[in-house]
Protein backbone atom coordinates (compact mmCIF):
# COMPACT_ATOMS: atom_id res chain seq x y z
CA UNK A 1 0.00 0.00 0.00
CA UNK A 2 1.42 3.40 -0.93
CA UNK A 3 1.64 6.07 1.76
CA UNK A 4 -0.67 8.47 -0.10
CA UNK A 5 -3.51 5.89 -0.35
CA UNK A 6 -3.23 4.81 3.29
CA UNK A 7 -6.15 4.78 5.68
CA UNK A 8 -6.18 7.41 8.46
CA UNK A 9 -8.59 7.32 11.41
CA UNK A 10 -9.79 10.86 12.23
CA UNK A 11 -11.59 11.50 15.53
CA UNK A 12 -13.28 14.78 16.54
CA UNK A 13 -16.61 15.70 18.15
CA UNK A 14 -16.74 18.91 16.03
CA UNK A 15 -18.66 17.91 12.88
CA UNK A 16 -17.43 20.93 10.88
CA UNK A 17 -13.78 20.27 11.68
CA UNK A 18 -14.25 16.58 10.94
CA UNK A 19 -15.57 17.44 7.44
CA UNK A 20 -12.69 19.89 6.90
CA UNK A 21 -10.11 17.26 7.87
CA UNK A 22 -11.85 14.76 5.60
CA UNK A 23 -11.52 17.12 2.61
CA UNK A 24 -7.89 18.03 3.37
CA UNK A 25 -6.81 14.41 3.72
CA UNK A 26 -8.69 13.23 0.61
CA UNK A 27 -7.14 16.03 -1.45
CA UNK A 28 -3.72 14.81 -0.26
CA UNK A 29 -4.53 11.24 -1.39
CA UNK A 30 -5.32 9.63 1.97
CA UNK A 31 -8.43 7.58 2.82
CA UNK A 32 -9.95 9.12 5.97
CA UNK A 33 -12.12 7.01 8.29
CA UNK A 34 -14.21 9.36 10.44
CA UNK A 35 -15.35 8.97 14.05
CA UNK A 36 -17.13 11.56 16.23
CA UNK A 37 -16.09 10.09 19.59
CA UNK A 38 -13.38 7.99 21.20
CA UNK A 39 -15.77 5.09 21.67
CA UNK A 40 -16.76 5.16 18.00
CA UNK A 41 -13.09 5.30 17.01
CA UNK A 42 -12.30 2.11 18.94
CA UNK A 43 -15.20 0.35 17.24
CA UNK A 44 -13.88 1.29 13.79
CA UNK A 45 -10.23 0.68 14.55
CA UNK A 46 -10.16 -3.08 13.96
CA UNK A 47 -12.14 -2.86 10.71
CA UNK A 48 -10.34 0.17 9.20
CA UNK A 49 -6.79 -0.95 10.17
CA UNK A 50 -5.44 2.63 9.74
CA UNK A 51 -1.79 3.55 9.27
CA UNK A 52 -2.19 6.55 11.63
CA UNK A 53 -4.72 8.19 13.96
CA UNK A 54 -5.56 11.89 14.24
CA UNK A 55 -7.65 12.74 17.30
CA UNK A 56 -8.93 15.77 19.16
CA UNK A 57 -7.77 15.97 22.78
CA UNK A 58 -10.87 17.39 24.49
CA UNK A 59 -13.98 15.33 23.71
CA UNK A 60 -17.00 14.25 25.80
CA UNK A 61 -16.70 10.76 27.24
CA UNK A 62 -13.40 9.21 26.18
CA UNK A 63 -10.96 12.04 25.44
CA UNK A 64 -8.00 11.90 23.07
CA UNK A 65 -5.47 10.97 25.74
CA UNK A 66 -7.62 8.05 26.94
CA UNK A 67 -8.13 6.96 23.33
CA UNK A 68 -4.38 7.03 22.75
CA UNK A 69 -3.79 4.87 25.82
CA UNK A 70 -6.31 2.27 24.59
CA UNK A 71 -4.71 2.26 21.15
CA UNK A 72 -1.21 2.08 22.61
CA UNK A 73 -2.15 -0.98 24.69
CA UNK A 74 -3.20 -2.99 21.65
CA UNK A 75 -0.88 -1.53 18.98
CA UNK A 76 2.05 0.49 20.38
CA UNK A 77 3.54 1.02 16.88
CA UNK A 78 0.45 2.85 15.52
CA UNK A 79 1.33 6.59 15.41
CA UNK A 80 -1.20 8.93 17.07
CA UNK A 81 -1.37 12.69 16.40
CA UNK A 82 -3.29 14.80 18.93
CA UNK A 83 -5.04 18.07 18.05
CA UNK A 84 -6.25 20.53 20.67
CA UNK A 85 -7.48 24.08 21.11
CA UNK A 86 -6.08 23.95 24.63
CA UNK A 87 -2.37 23.80 23.88
CA UNK A 88 -0.74 23.97 27.28
CA UNK A 89 2.77 22.93 28.20
CA UNK A 90 1.55 20.30 30.72
CA UNK A 91 -0.54 18.67 27.97
CA UNK A 92 2.48 18.62 25.67
CA UNK A 93 4.66 17.17 28.42
CA UNK A 94 2.13 14.45 29.15
CA UNK A 95 1.78 13.60 25.46
CA UNK A 96 5.55 13.43 24.91
CA UNK A 97 6.09 11.30 28.01
CA UNK A 98 3.43 8.78 27.02
CA UNK A 99 4.64 8.32 23.47
CA UNK A 100 2.21 10.36 21.34
CA UNK A 101 3.79 10.81 17.89
CA UNK A 102 2.78 14.44 17.37
CA UNK A 103 0.92 17.28 19.04
CA UNK A 104 -0.64 20.25 17.15
CA UNK A 105 -2.49 23.25 18.57
CA UNK A 106 -5.59 24.54 16.78
CA UNK A 107 -5.73 26.46 14.55
CA UNK A 108 -3.03 24.74 12.53
CA UNK A 109 -1.91 25.03 8.94
CA UNK A 110 -2.81 22.19 6.59
CA UNK A 111 0.82 21.68 5.39
CA UNK A 112 1.91 21.38 9.03
CA UNK A 113 -0.56 18.54 9.66
CA UNK A 114 0.24 16.80 6.37
CA UNK A 115 3.98 17.00 7.06
CA UNK A 116 3.47 15.46 10.50
CA UNK A 117 1.25 12.75 9.02
CA UNK A 118 3.80 12.04 6.28
CA UNK A 119 6.52 11.54 8.89
CA UNK A 120 4.21 9.38 10.99
CA UNK A 121 3.64 7.08 8.04
CA UNK A 122 7.36 6.78 7.28
CA UNK A 123 8.75 6.63 10.80
CA UNK A 124 6.08 4.29 12.12
CA UNK A 125 7.00 1.66 9.56
CA UNK A 126 9.08 -1.36 10.44
CA UNK A 127 12.78 -0.69 10.58
CA UNK A 128 12.40 3.10 10.82
CA UNK A 129 13.02 5.18 13.94
CA UNK A 130 10.00 6.31 15.92
CA UNK A 131 9.65 9.84 17.32
CA UNK A 132 12.38 10.64 19.81
CA UNK A 133 14.62 7.73 18.82
CA UNK A 134 18.06 8.07 17.18
CA UNK A 135 18.15 8.89 13.46
CA UNK A 136 21.15 9.76 11.29
CA UNK A 137 24.42 9.78 13.25
CA UNK A 138 22.53 9.03 16.46
CA UNK A 139 20.56 12.31 16.27
CA UNK A 140 17.54 12.17 18.58
CA UNK A 141 14.63 14.37 17.53
CA UNK A 142 10.86 14.66 17.56
CA UNK A 143 10.89 18.11 15.92
CA UNK A 144 9.45 18.93 12.47
CA UNK A 145 12.21 21.55 12.10
CA UNK A 146 14.92 18.97 12.68
CA UNK A 147 13.12 16.40 10.52
CA UNK A 148 13.17 18.89 7.63
CA UNK A 149 16.84 19.61 8.30
CA UNK A 150 17.70 15.89 8.24
CA UNK A 151 15.83 15.58 4.93
CA UNK A 152 18.19 18.27 3.59
CA UNK A 153 21.15 16.33 5.00
CA UNK A 154 20.10 13.25 3.04
CA UNK A 155 19.78 15.31 -0.15
CA UNK A 156 23.13 17.08 0.21
CA UNK A 157 24.81 13.88 1.39
CA UNK A 158 24.57 12.39 -2.08
CA UNK A 159 26.44 15.31 -3.62
CA UNK A 160 30.08 16.36 -3.34
CA UNK A 161 29.24 19.94 -2.32
CA UNK A 162 31.04 21.52 0.61
CA UNK A 163 28.70 22.21 3.53
CA UNK A 164 28.72 25.02 6.11
CA UNK A 165 26.78 24.32 9.31
CA UNK A 166 25.77 27.32 11.40
CA UNK A 167 24.03 27.53 14.74
CA UNK A 168 24.46 28.52 18.35
CA UNK A 169 27.01 26.76 20.56
CA UNK A 170 25.77 23.48 21.93
CA UNK A 171 23.20 22.75 19.22
CA UNK A 172 25.03 19.69 17.87
CA UNK A 173 26.91 20.90 14.79
CA UNK A 174 29.43 18.05 14.87
CA UNK A 175 26.65 15.46 15.04
CA UNK A 176 25.03 17.04 11.98
CA UNK A 177 28.41 16.98 10.20
CA UNK A 178 28.64 13.24 10.94
CA UNK A 179 25.13 12.84 9.56
CA UNK A 180 26.23 14.49 6.28
CA UNK A 181 29.15 12.06 6.16
CA UNK A 182 26.92 9.04 6.87
CA UNK A 183 24.47 10.11 4.16
CA UNK A 184 27.24 10.38 1.56
CA UNK A 185 29.02 7.85 -0.69
CA UNK A 186 32.06 8.54 1.51
CA UNK A 187 30.39 6.94 4.55
CA UNK A 188 32.90 4.04 4.55
CA UNK A 189 35.83 6.47 4.52
CA UNK A 190 37.29 8.35 7.50
CA UNK A 191 35.49 11.20 9.29
CA UNK A 192 38.23 13.45 10.68
CA UNK A 193 37.27 16.38 12.92
CA UNK A 194 39.39 19.28 14.12
CA UNK A 195 38.45 22.30 16.24
CA UNK A 196 40.19 25.30 14.70
CA UNK A 197 39.80 27.30 17.93
CA UNK A 198 41.28 24.64 20.19
CA UNK A 199 44.72 24.31 18.57
CA UNK A 200 47.39 27.04 18.86
CA UNK A 201 47.95 28.96 15.64
CA UNK A 202 51.59 27.78 15.43
CA UNK A 203 50.50 24.13 15.37
CA UNK A 204 47.30 24.30 13.34
CA UNK A 205 48.97 24.26 9.91
CA UNK A 206 50.96 21.16 10.81
CA UNK A 207 47.85 19.45 12.17
CA UNK A 208 45.93 20.14 8.97
CA UNK A 209 48.58 19.59 6.31
CA UNK A 210 51.30 17.55 8.04
CA UNK A 211 55.06 18.13 8.05
CA UNK A 212 58.30 16.51 6.96
CA UNK A 213 61.12 15.52 9.29
CA UNK A 214 63.08 18.57 10.41
CA UNK A 215 60.41 21.08 9.28
CA UNK A 216 60.62 22.79 12.68
CA UNK A 217 62.19 22.26 16.10
CA UNK A 218 60.79 19.02 17.53
CA UNK A 219 59.72 17.58 14.16
CA UNK A 220 61.81 14.44 14.60
CA UNK A 221 59.68 12.36 12.24
CA UNK A 222 57.44 13.10 9.25
CA UNK A 223 53.75 13.22 10.05
CA UNK A 224 50.62 13.12 7.90
CA UNK A 225 48.12 15.92 8.39
CA UNK A 226 44.40 15.50 8.89
CA UNK A 227 43.64 16.06 5.20
CA UNK A 228 45.81 13.11 4.20
CA UNK A 229 44.39 11.02 7.06
CA UNK A 230 40.87 11.69 5.75
CA UNK A 231 41.65 10.50 2.19
CA UNK A 232 38.41 9.30 0.59
CA UNK A 233 36.34 10.63 3.49
CA UNK A 234 35.25 13.86 5.16
CA UNK A 235 37.18 16.61 6.97
CA UNK A 236 35.13 18.50 9.55
CA UNK A 237 36.54 21.95 10.38
CA UNK A 238 34.76 23.08 13.53
CA UNK A 239 34.83 26.76 14.56
CA UNK A 240 36.12 27.73 11.12
CA UNK A 241 35.49 31.40 12.00
CA UNK A 242 38.46 31.24 14.41
CA UNK A 243 40.98 30.08 11.79
CA UNK A 244 43.87 32.59 11.44
CA UNK A 245 43.72 34.69 8.26
CA UNK A 246 47.14 33.49 7.03
CA UNK A 247 46.02 29.88 7.24
CA UNK A 248 42.72 30.68 5.49
CA UNK A 249 44.71 31.47 2.32
CA UNK A 250 46.40 28.06 2.46
CA UNK A 251 43.08 26.30 3.03
CA UNK A 252 41.62 28.11 0.02
CA UNK A 253 44.49 26.84 -2.10
CA UNK A 254 43.81 23.28 -0.92
CA UNK A 255 40.16 23.62 -1.94
CA UNK A 256 41.09 24.99 -5.36
CA UNK A 257 43.93 22.62 -6.22
CA UNK A 258 42.79 19.52 -4.28
CA UNK A 259 46.28 19.00 -2.90
CA UNK A 260 48.21 19.82 0.27
CA UNK A 261 51.83 20.72 0.83
CA UNK A 262 53.22 19.49 4.19
CA UNK A 263 55.31 21.95 6.17
CA UNK A 264 58.93 21.90 5.01
CA UNK A 265 58.12 19.99 1.81
CA UNK A 266 58.45 21.14 -1.79
CA UNK A 267 56.22 18.29 -2.95
CA UNK A 268 52.41 18.62 -3.06
CA UNK A 269 50.23 15.62 -2.18
CA UNK A 270 46.86 15.07 -3.90
CA UNK A 271 43.90 14.71 -1.53
CA UNK A 272 40.33 13.54 -2.14
CA UNK A 273 38.23 14.81 0.74
CA UNK A 274 34.93 16.56 1.29
CA UNK A 275 34.88 19.64 3.54
CA UNK A 276 32.17 20.19 6.12
CA UNK A 277 32.75 23.24 8.30
CA UNK A 278 30.87 24.79 11.19
CA UNK A 279 30.78 27.95 13.25
CA UNK A 280 28.63 29.75 15.80
CA UNK A 281 30.01 33.11 14.59
CA UNK A 282 28.62 35.48 11.96
CA UNK A 283 31.02 34.93 9.06
CA UNK A 284 29.59 37.79 7.03
CA UNK A 285 30.38 40.15 9.90
CA UNK A 286 33.89 38.71 10.10
CA UNK A 287 34.27 39.33 6.36
CA UNK A 288 33.26 42.96 6.87
CA UNK A 289 35.89 43.20 9.63
CA UNK A 290 38.46 41.65 7.25
CA UNK A 291 39.14 38.76 9.63
CA UNK A 292 37.65 36.13 7.31
CA UNK A 293 38.29 35.76 3.58
CA UNK A 294 35.26 36.29 1.37
CA UNK A 295 36.54 33.93 -1.34
CA UNK A 296 37.01 31.16 1.23
CA UNK A 297 33.51 31.80 2.60
CA UNK A 298 31.94 31.12 -0.80
CA UNK A 299 34.05 27.99 -1.26
CA UNK A 300 32.91 26.57 2.07
CA UNK A 301 29.31 27.81 1.95
CA UNK A 302 28.11 25.92 -1.12
CA UNK A 303 25.28 24.42 0.93
CA UNK A 304 24.27 26.07 4.19
CA UNK A 305 22.59 24.11 6.99
CA UNK A 306 21.31 25.97 10.05
CA UNK A 307 20.56 24.11 13.29
CA UNK A 308 17.77 25.81 15.23
CA UNK A 309 18.39 26.41 18.95
CA UNK A 310 16.66 24.10 21.41
CA UNK A 311 14.20 26.81 22.49
CA UNK A 312 12.79 26.82 18.92
CA UNK A 313 12.24 23.04 18.86
CA UNK A 314 10.73 22.33 22.26
CA UNK A 315 9.42 18.97 21.05
CA UNK A 316 13.01 17.76 21.36
CA UNK A 317 13.41 18.66 25.04
CA UNK A 318 11.45 15.67 26.33
CA UNK A 319 12.86 13.29 23.71
CA UNK A 320 16.48 14.31 24.37
CA UNK A 321 16.07 14.38 28.15
CA UNK A 322 14.68 10.84 28.13
CA UNK A 323 17.46 9.68 25.80
CA UNK A 324 20.13 11.17 28.07
CA UNK A 325 18.57 9.49 31.10
CA UNK A 326 18.91 6.15 29.30
CA UNK A 327 22.59 6.71 28.52
CA UNK A 328 23.76 8.65 31.61
CA UNK A 329 21.84 6.85 34.35
CA UNK A 330 23.78 3.57 33.98
CA UNK A 331 27.04 5.55 33.75
CA UNK A 332 26.48 6.75 37.33
CA UNK A 333 25.09 3.43 38.55
CA UNK A 334 21.55 4.79 38.89
CA UNK A 335 18.31 3.03 37.97
CA UNK A 336 16.45 6.08 36.66
CA UNK A 337 13.54 5.59 34.24
CA UNK A 338 12.63 9.23 33.57
CA UNK A 339 11.39 12.49 35.05
CA UNK A 340 8.49 13.27 37.37
CA UNK A 341 5.81 15.24 35.53
CA UNK A 342 6.59 18.49 37.38
CA UNK A 343 10.31 18.00 36.67
CA UNK A 344 9.61 17.60 32.95
CA UNK A 345 7.51 20.77 33.06
CA UNK A 346 10.52 22.67 34.48
CA UNK A 347 12.64 21.37 31.59
CA UNK A 348 9.99 22.33 29.02
CA UNK A 349 9.62 25.88 30.37
CA UNK A 350 13.37 26.65 30.40
CA UNK A 351 14.94 28.54 27.47
CA UNK A 352 18.21 26.51 27.28
CA UNK A 353 20.78 29.19 26.33
CA UNK A 354 23.41 26.42 26.22
CA UNK A 355 21.17 24.25 24.01
CA UNK A 356 21.58 20.46 23.84
CA UNK A 357 24.98 20.54 25.54
CA UNK A 358 23.43 22.29 28.55
CA UNK A 359 20.46 19.89 28.64
CA UNK A 360 22.84 16.93 28.66
CA UNK A 361 24.83 18.49 31.50
CA UNK A 362 21.67 19.11 33.55
CA UNK A 363 20.44 15.54 33.01
CA UNK A 364 23.84 14.16 34.02
CA UNK A 365 23.83 16.19 37.25
CA UNK A 366 20.33 14.94 38.01
CA UNK A 367 21.24 11.30 37.31
CA UNK A 368 24.34 11.51 39.51
CA UNK A 369 22.34 12.84 42.49
CA UNK A 370 19.03 11.04 42.00
CA UNK A 371 18.00 8.43 44.59
CA UNK A 372 14.58 7.61 43.10
CA UNK A 373 13.43 6.00 39.86
CA UNK A 374 12.08 9.32 38.56
CA UNK A 375 14.04 12.56 38.74
CA UNK A 376 12.18 15.12 40.91
CA UNK A 377 11.67 18.80 40.02
CA UNK A 378 13.92 19.91 42.91
CA UNK A 379 16.97 18.26 41.31
CA UNK A 380 16.24 19.84 37.92
CA UNK A 381 15.82 23.29 39.50
CA UNK A 382 19.07 22.86 41.42
CA UNK A 383 20.98 21.82 38.28
CA UNK A 384 19.66 24.80 36.34
CA UNK A 385 20.52 27.18 39.15
CA UNK A 386 24.12 25.91 39.31
CA UNK A 387 24.84 27.14 35.74
CA UNK A 388 27.91 24.88 35.31
CA UNK A 389 30.91 26.27 33.43
CA UNK A 390 30.80 23.27 31.08
CA UNK A 391 28.07 25.10 29.18
CA UNK A 392 30.72 27.34 27.58
CA UNK A 393 32.38 26.04 24.45
CA UNK A 394 36.17 26.39 24.12
CA UNK A 395 35.71 29.24 21.62
CA UNK A 396 33.35 31.12 23.96
CA UNK A 397 35.70 30.68 26.92
CA UNK A 398 38.62 31.84 24.75
CA UNK A 399 36.70 34.97 23.66
CA UNK A 400 35.78 35.78 27.25
CA UNK A 401 39.39 35.38 28.45
CA UNK A 402 40.69 37.47 25.54
CA UNK A 403 38.31 40.34 26.34
CA UNK A 404 39.11 40.27 30.06
CA UNK A 405 42.83 40.21 29.23
CA UNK A 406 42.53 43.26 26.96
CA UNK A 407 40.57 45.17 29.59
CA UNK A 408 43.24 44.42 32.18
CA UNK A 409 46.04 45.60 29.85
CA UNK A 410 44.19 48.80 28.93
CA UNK A 411 43.56 49.58 32.59
CA UNK A 412 47.22 49.02 33.51
CA UNK A 413 48.42 51.27 30.66
CA UNK A 414 45.65 53.87 31.11
CA UNK A 415 44.52 53.38 27.52
CA UNK A 416 47.96 53.68 25.90
CA UNK A 417 47.65 51.28 22.96
CA UNK A 418 51.39 51.24 22.12
CA UNK A 419 52.34 50.26 25.66
CA UNK A 420 49.54 47.67 25.90
CA UNK A 421 50.61 46.14 22.57
CA UNK A 422 54.22 45.97 23.80
CA UNK A 423 53.20 44.16 26.98
CA UNK A 424 51.09 41.74 24.96
CA UNK A 425 53.96 41.24 22.49
CA UNK A 426 51.72 42.17 19.55
CA UNK A 427 52.05 44.92 16.95
CA UNK A 428 49.79 47.98 17.15
CA UNK A 429 47.70 47.04 14.11
CA UNK A 430 46.89 43.59 15.44
CA UNK A 431 46.17 44.99 18.90
CA UNK A 432 43.77 47.60 17.48
CA UNK A 433 42.00 44.81 15.58
CA UNK A 434 41.55 42.87 18.83
CA UNK A 435 40.12 45.96 20.55
CA UNK A 436 37.67 46.47 17.68
CA UNK A 437 36.66 42.81 17.78
CA UNK A 438 35.64 43.17 21.43
CA UNK A 439 34.23 46.70 20.97
CA UNK A 440 36.74 48.25 23.39
CA UNK A 441 37.68 51.91 22.83
CA UNK A 442 41.05 53.14 24.21
CA UNK A 443 39.28 56.38 25.25
CA UNK A 444 37.35 54.42 27.90
CA UNK A 445 40.58 53.73 29.78
CA UNK A 446 42.38 57.08 29.49
CA UNK A 447 42.87 58.88 32.78
CA UNK A 448 41.23 62.27 33.10
CA UNK A 449 42.13 65.07 35.48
Amino acid sequence: MSESSASVLVVDDDADLLRLLDMRLRSAGYRPVLASSGEQALARLAVARPRAVITDLRMPGMDGQALFERIHESDPSLPVIILTAHGTIPDAVSAAQRGVFGYLTKPFESPELLDLLHRAMGEGAAGQPAAGEPRLAGIVTASPLMAALLDEVVLVGGSQANVLIQGESGTGKEMLARAVHEASPRRNGPFVAINCAAIPEALLESELFGHVKGAFTGADVARKGLFQSAQGGTVFLDEIGDMPVALQAKLLRVLQEREVRPLGSQQAVAVDVRIVSATHRDLELLIAEQSFREDLYYRLNVVNLHIPPLRERREDIAALAQHFVGTLGPKHGRHVVGFASDAMEVLMRYDWPGNVRQLMNVVEQCCALCTTVRIPAALVTRALRNKPVEILSYAEAKDRFERDYLIQLMKVTAGQVSEAARLAQRNRTEFYRLLQKHELSPALFKQTD
